[in-house]
C-alpha cells in the first residue's frame, strides 16, 4: 500500500472499530505496526482523532425522552448560555446556529417530568428571549459517522 491515503484509511478503519489493535490495523492497511502507531500519534497530536468513546444507547439506560431545544438569546450572552448548556449533564449536543434561533441544544431525559424540570431551569435565564422545544418521536439515525473520501472531494 502507498502512504498517499494512509491517514484517511486509518481513520476509516477506526470508524468501523474504534477498539481495533495496532496489529490488526497494520494487517488491514498492509503497513507495519510502527507506521500505524506513528500515524495514529500524529492524528491525535493534530486533534483529528480527539478520543475514543463508547456509543451509548441512552434508551436502554432509561433516558427515553429526547428533546430538541431552540433558543433565541441576547447576543452578548450567547457564549455564557452555550457554555451553561454544554456543561449541563443531560445535553448531548449544543450548537450556535444561523436562522430564526441562535442556539439548538439536544438533551436526553428519563421522562417528560424530568425534561420539563430541566428545561424550565434553563429557560428562566433572562438573556433567553424565546424558546421552542420539540420532543423526538422516532430516532431514525443518531451518532452516525461517515467514511472519509480518499480523493479529498465532497460526497
Amino acid at each position: 500500500m502507498t502512504y498517499e491515503h494512509l491517514d484517511t484509511d486509518l481513520v476509516n478503519e477506526l470508524l468501523h472499530d474504534g477498539r481495533a489493535s495496532l496489529r490488526s490495523l497494520a494487517e488491514e492497511l498492509d503497513v507495519s505496526v510502527t507506521t500505524v502507531s506513528n500515524h495514529l500519534s500524529d492524528l491525535e497530536d493534530e486533534h483529528i482523532i480527539q478520543g475514543y468513546t463508547p456509543v451509548v444507547d441512552y434508551d436502554s439506560l432509561g433516558y427515553d425522552v429526547t428533546a430538541v431545544m431552540q433558543l433565541k438569546a441576547e447576543g452578548h450572552a450567547l457564549p455564557e448560555i452555550t457554555e451553561t448548556l454544554k456543561d449541563h449533564r443531560q445535553m448531548i449536543s449544543v450548537y450556535e446556529v444561523t436562522g430564526d434561533y441562535d442556539v439548538i441544544a439536544i438533551g436526553k431525559f428519563k421522562d417528560t417530568d424530568d425534561m420539563n424540570e430541566e428545561i424550565k431551569a434553563i429557560i428562566t435565564d433572562p438573556d433567553i428571549n424565546q424558546s421552542n422545544t420539540s420532543i423526538v418521536l422516532n430516532t431514525v439515525a443518531e451518532n452516525e459517522q461517515f467514511e472519509l473520501d480518499t480523493d479529498g472531494g465532497d460526497t
